[in-house]
């Protein structure tokens, strides 16, 4: 059988398209890049999509709001703690306290037991829960509370003496920061980081990269202008045309799709032009790295995009997702500038509650220049 496919190979490389065929299949197979393009990426993007595209909710942090503290509330929080769905982290013992909590973004849902739950319920075989959830990713906000009534509900089924006359939890249920559950909400603060990466990261790199290739860099480091003015020359259409998609975005998001900013819009501005300013620098970096502009779009386009849309919060719940794809999301800029535009239009938090997310930013950004222009030098050497 070896012998048979050795002597049909032959006879396919005797021939002048065999032979043609045949280099370049031995083109292909000695270049590692085009190997990881042609295998490592669809490979990574199944395993991406696989884990992240889920609708489940698993081990959300939750809070709970107990005025009763009689017999039927402990096994009711005992049932849902157990569950695989909710983890109870805080307790909450005033109304003043659940903003405080929702906003900051530690838990997702707080469950209010009403004073005298049980004896309402043996009484007058009816009791009540409020059940309140940050809205400002609507998806899983839903889920959450779909998954709470169905605990309540079938621990209150098990409770009834018959089915004639069963008692009832009346489930009443509240959505903050987007009461009417509007997906435009959501998705908004996404394209903010899909669109300003596409636009800034991508756009130059590519641009970048193409001098370097057609051979116009060596010109322009010949001439008087100095490196850090070619890269600032480069960058700058770019970094303006940012700030009008940016604005663009802002503008059609309140005016058309009534997305509201509660908080500070000079933070908001500050916040976005500090994403762009990290975006251009992550392409600086990239065009550093690579020397054509098919390995530049391959690593902007897998390398960018993927992770914006998967990894960053936008689409797909993080908390969900597998732990060791919630800890490569903490490196994925576009996650926290989700977080911060989320924060500020929907919520109406302040510089004191997104300093962390901010400082990660400027870290990162920092990083990228750092390499960029370290990367630079060498090449000039």
């Amino acid at each position: 059988m070896k012998n048979i496919f050795i002597a049909i190979s032959r006879k396919v490389r005797s021939t002048r398209f065999g032979a043609f065929l045949h280099k370049e299949f031995l083109h292909i197979l000695r270049d590692r890049r085009t190997l990881i393009i042609l295998f490592g990426i669809p490979l990574i993007q199944l395993l991406l999509f696989g884990y992240a595209l889920t609708n489940e909710v698993k081990n959300i942090k939750i809070a709970i709001a107990d005025y009763s503290h009689d017999e039927m509330t402990k096994q009711l929080i005992q049932q849902i703690n157990a569950s695989p769905y909710f983890k109870i982290t805080e307790i909450a013992h005033s109304p003043s306290e659940y903003d405080e909590m929702l906003r900051s973004g530690r838990i997702k849902e707080i469950i209010v037991f009403e004073p005298n739950f049980s004896k309402n319920y043996i009484a007058n075989g009816k009791a009540n829960i409020q059940l309140l959830a940050d809205a400002s990713e609507p998806n899983t906000a839903q889920l959450i509370i779909n998954y709470t009534n169905a605990i309540i509900t079938s621990y209150s089924q098990s409770k009834s003496i018959s089915k004639s006359n069963p008692a009832n939890i009346n489930i009443k249920i509240r959505m903050l920061y987007n009461e009417n559950m509007k997906e435009s909400y959501n998705f908004v603060p996404g394209l903010f980081a899909m669109i300003l990466m596409l636009i800034s990261a991508m756009m130059t790199a590519i641009t970048i990269t193409r001098e370097k290739e057609m051979g116009t860099m060596e010109i322009l480091l010949a001439s008087p202008l100095k490196p850090i003015q070619i890269i600032l020359g480069k960058v700058t259409p770019y970094f303006c045309l940012s700030i009008v998609n940016a604005a663009v975005i802002l503008v059609v998001g309140t005016l058309v799709f009534d997305v509201p900013i509660k908080g500070s819009l000079c933070l908001l501005t500050c916040e976005i032009l500090l994403y762009i300013f990290m975006a251009l620098s992550l392409g600086i970096m990239i065009s550093s790295l690579v020397s054509d502009q098919m390995a530049a779009m391959a690593m902007s386009g897998f390398g960018l995009m993927l992770p914006t849309i998967l990894l960053s919060g936008f689409i797909f719940p993080i908390k969900n997702m597998p732990l060791p794809l919630q800890i490569l999301s903490n490196i994925m800029p576009p996650r926290w500038f989700v977080e911060i535009t989320r924060s500020i239009m929907l919520k109406g938090d302040n510089l004191y509650v997104l300093w962390p997310q901010t400082l990660i930013l400027i870290v990162i950004s920092a990083i990228f220049l750092f390499v960029s222009f370290k990367k630079f030098k060498i090449r000039l050497e």
